[in-house]
């Protein structure tokens, strides 16, 4: 495609290389420009608001070119020109495919300089581009089939109709196999819209038999006089067969992490029952994490349930973690606890050791950073980048005591959050005392290379 610049020049936008025959332009010619003494059929297009072909081959690059132009009209203003290139090297006898496909094109070709083709749509589909692998039919004016690809065949015998289907009136065989009375009827108006000139959009149908085929019909109407129409139809009962499958099976996962969240929650609350029963302090208070830990475990799943591809919204299940720690700072201390900054979107994988070790550390933080009745605040910062995720964790408490280390603390929620970090994130932690006081932990997460 070109459109022409100011003094006589043209410039090439758009460029398509045929797939089953040799190319006359096997170099790139987008972003080139010619002038009307290289190609005067491109001015001729231009003025004369015409196809324009040429007589003789020209030579272009060692091959044999006959090129042709198709003024591309807008209202009654040519706003650019589509130029044809054949290469002449290989001489072969046209197939009846192929000729009937040239019939086709040269039709669209004389309905893009009337302009009339593509005509304008209301709701345009942007997957409606045609394929090469798309089966065509060719309808005269009174809906017969003149022409039917291989593809278009093997599309309606899988839809039932086991003739050949040349001589065929295309609409009523096709509302005859199709299964849904509506999308039968559906599919033949379209048919016939086309016949009077009228395009359609994209429409899927199911046949009786089960198989799945995408309808499209174009009206050709070269120099507006009525020559038939063009059925396009491509089998995609397989594509829709993995759809369902693939459904199902995300069905069935978020009904497992359903299932799964439903056990937690039965844990945690098997816990709190056996918890009010003792009247050890340590033990009540061995159990109230082991209720905290499980709760968080069955918020990534309650989230994973409500996902279809596996992936969990952190802000989300950290929001709904937060309030948890900060009932259980009231009761102890006067700690609030905030959040900044945004942790996005994470694989399954990751997200509940990563809920899991934030929740570790808030809570520990409430444990050691303040004596009973203290006020304070825990502030959870994260960002973001394409590589990492970044945690920090600070409190405004009494910091780290002298000595501590990380490697050969014996208090088992670190523990926890230091073999998870390793193994299941791959991250890496420290925890240091801030210059104002307090403590600071430092969490890193590579995201890159995950899905």
């Amino acid at each position: 495609m070109w459109v022409p610049l100011d003094g006589d020049k043209f410039l090439c936008v758009a460029q398509a290389r045929p797939t089953t025959a040799p190319t006359a332009h096997p170099e790139d010619v987008v972003g080139s420009e010619v002038d009307s003494d290289d190609h005067p059929q491109l001015r001729r297009a231009m003025d004369e608001s015409r196809i324009c072909r040429e007589e003789d081959p020209r030579w272009h690059l060692g091959v044999p070119v006959r090129r042709e132009t198709i003024p591309v009209r807008l209202g009654d203003h040519v706003i650019a020109v589509l130029s044809r290139s054949t290469n002449l090297a290989v001489p072969r006898v046209p197939s009846p495919l192929e000729i009937s496909y040239l019939g086709s094109a040269a039709d669209l070709c004389q309905m893009i300089a009337d302009g009339t083709f593509p005509a304008p749509e209301p709701s345009p589909d942007v997957h409606t581009s045609p394929r090469v692998g798309d089966g065509l039919i060719r309808l005269d004016p009174s809906g017969a089939v003149v022409f039917a690809s291989p593809n278009a065949l093997s599309a309606y015998h899988r839809m039932g109709h086991a003739s050949d289907l040349v001589g065929v009136h295309l609409a009523p065989l096709t509302r005859s196999l199709i299964g849904d009375p509506f999308d039968a009827t559906e599919v033949a108006q379209r048919i016939r819209q086309a016949l009077d000139g009228q395009p359609s959009m994209r429409m899927e149908a199911e046949s009786r038999r089960g198989a799945a085929v995408l309808f499209r019909s174009l009206p050709l109407r070269p120099r507006g006089q009525a020559a038939g129409a063009i059925v396009l139809c491509r089998d995609v009962t397989e594509v829709r067969r993995r759809d369902r499958a693939l459904m199902s099976k995300d069905a069935t996962i978020r009904e497992i992490h359903h299932r799964v969240k439903n056990n937690l929650q039965t844990v945690a609350a098997l816990l709190r029952l056996q918890s009010r029963r003792l009247s050890n302090p340590e033990a009540k208070e061995a159990l109230a994490e082991s209720v905290r830990r499980v709760t968080s475990i069955a918020l990534v799943h309650e989230t994973l349930s409500m996902s279809v591809d596996e992936r969990v919204d952190l802000d989300d299940v950290v929001d709904k973690v937060i309030p948890m720690m900060g009932d259980v700072a009231v009761t102890e201390t006067q700690v609030s606890v905030r959040r900044e900054g945004g942790f996005g979107i994470v694989p399954a994988e990751i997200a509940t050791p990563l809920v899991m070790v934030l929740t570790e550390l808030v809570q520990n933080a409430f444990e050691h950073a303040y004596a009973p009745g203290q006020r304070g605040e825990v502030v959870v910062h994260s960002e973001r980048s394409a590589k990492w995720l970044d945690v920090t964790i600070t409190d405004d408490g009494k910091g780290l005591p002298q000595g501590f280390s990380l490697e050969r603390t014996d208090r088992l929620g670190l523990q926890i959050v230091r073999t998870l970090v390793d193994s299941e994130l791959r991250g890496s932690l420290s925890l240091r005392r801030r210059p104002r006081g307090g403590t600071e932990a430092v969490l890193r997460v590579p995201l890159r290379g995950r899905r």
